[in-house]
């Protein structure tokens, strides 16, 4: 077997040849063909020993996408609002890529990746690539490979990346340092602007959806959470969250929920904010790439003395652990 190229078995044929020429991968991806950012994307939820030559090749596209996140309790009807929005993005001639991001099992790692299941209506649709990820363990609503995978979106010319995240509640707040405009869905009668002051969510939301409108107390609902904005400290200037009302399962508000997002980003082009969003998401980035560097040296000094002796010492009392860490990050260091 070359070294560009690998033979995998497909169902339907004897083999598909599978590409590893990351050049010709990003020229196929920047042409819109569906396998080769599924490819690309494969590479990266893989940690591929070929990810910086795919990270180099997408460089030149970085931030040419507006990333819009939506994050909620399950059962608010992400995944609908996403395939609304997804409609009327199609509808003003917008490329679309959506990453829905599906639990994993903590027993199996398995993911059902059922998100994309209710995305149907745009299969077909060659202005539109929708991947299902697992969250593989990693905590936030988001998975690991998330923010390459954006970038893969980004180079292959989507206009917009819409991230669904898992749907856990009160900790899924990492996708905010991803999106340039976050939507927090919520709905009547599930407590969520409760859950919205125990899980700090007021402060991560640029727009609040209340979706499924057309249920008993959708004005309690939105009371409650215009009430909440208006006790947030906001200097002149600042963004203030939108509210929309939406019933996304028949298409009602998509249209608010569009124009919210609209007024979002002309407000951080204004104020200078969404470069700002962009560097900041982009330390992060490199900052989870180099701890991840680490953690792989750290993992290797296990197989030989070095870390078992630090441990043996902190354990019986003749180092202290800070000390024992300086220690190991000298050995990392040589």
């Amino acid at each position: 077997m070359s070294e560009a190229a690998e033979q995998v078995p497909a169902a339907g044929s004897t083999s598909v040849r599978r590409s590893r020429d990351v050049p010709q991968l990003v020229e196929r991806a920047r042409a819109g063909d569906p396998r080769a950012v599924a490819r690309l994307i494969t590479l990266v939820e893989n940690g591929d020993p070929l990810l910086p030559a795919v990270a180099a090749a997408l460089a030149p596209y970085a931030g040419q996408a507006q990333v819009v996140g939506l994050t909620g309790s399950p059962g608010v009807g992400k995944s609908t609002t996403t395939n609304e929005l997804v409609r009327s993005l199609r509808a003003r001639g917008h490329r679309v890529g959506v990453l829905a991001v599906d639990p994993s099992s903590p027993f199996t790692g398995g993911a059902i990746l059922g998100d994309r299941v209710r995305m149907q209506d745009h299969a077909t649709d060659p202005g539109v690539y929708i991947r299902s990820m697992s969250s593989r363990g990693h905590l936030g609503g988001l998975s690991a490979a998330t923010p390459q995978a954006v970038r893969v979106l980004e180079g292959a010319g989507c206009d917009v990346v819409l991230v669904e995240t898992v749907g856990v509640g009160q900790a899924e707040v990492e996708v905010a340092s991803l999106a340039d405009t976050t939507l927090v869905l919520l709905a009547p009668g599930m407590g969520d602007a409760i859950q919205a002051v125990k899980a700090g969510i007021l402060e991560i939301a640029d727009v609040f959806v209340v979706n499924k409108a057309d249920r008993d107390g959708v004005d309690a609902t939105v009371r409650d959470i215009q009430g909440m904005i208006a006790l947030g400290e906001r200097g002149p200037g600042q963004w203030r969250p939108q509210v929309v009302r939406a019933v996304a399962s028949r298409g009602e508000g998509i249209d608010d929920i569009a124009a919210a997002i609209d007024k979002h980003r002309g407000w951080l082009v204004e104020h200078g904010e969404l470069r700002r969003r962009q560097e900041a998401r982009a330390a992060a980035e490199v900052e989870a790439i180099a701890l991840g560097i680490l953690r792989a040296r750290i993992g290797s000094l296990r197989d030989g003395t070095e870390l078992a002796t630090l441990a043996a010492k902190v354990a019986e009392g003749g180092l202290d652990p800070y000390a024992a860490a300086d220690t190991l990050l000298a050995q990392l260091a040589r």
